[in-house]
């Protein structure tokens, strides 16, 4: 039986050296699957680096912690992407949310696996012929 996609909300955290010295990096994703999800993930996220930024970047997170929140939700209702950023000496640090359609994948229950993947150290590799 085929399942259909399910609407969700796919989340990154990225930083960036606003002096170009390194490309942008991606530093965590999140699948969500509802707006309330995808919210917190970016909170937590901006509420767990807080204490580490210089005082700009650590107000400009409890900023959106306390005002943007509200409005960042409300887009995501809408079902519309949200982006916040702040920055910390040359890094910036953005955390992404855009909703997205999950594909099911097939199930691999019932399907009969390679002996490999139970037990590595007991698989014992085939002599060539």
């Amino acid at each position: 039986m085929l399942k259909s996609p399910q609407r969700g909300y796919w989340c990154e955290c990225w930083t960036e050296d606003r002096t170009e010295k390194w490309q942008p990096a991606l530093q965590a994703s999140f699948d969500a699957y509802s707006a309330p999800q995808a919210d917190r993930w970016v909170a937590v996220a901006l509420r767990t680096i807080s204490l580490a930024l210089d005082a700009d970047a650590s107000a400009e997170a409890w900023e959106w912690l306390y005002e943007g929140r509200a409005e960042t939700r409300r887009a995501l209702l809408r079902v519309e992407p949200c982006t916040v950023s702040v920055t910390h000496a040359s890094t910036r640090i953005t955390g992404t949310i855009r909703p997205v359609f999950f594909l099911p994948l097939a199930h691999r229950a019932g399907a009969e696996l390679p002996p490999c993947a139970y037990d590595l150290y007991d698989f014992k590799p085939r002599p060539t012929e």
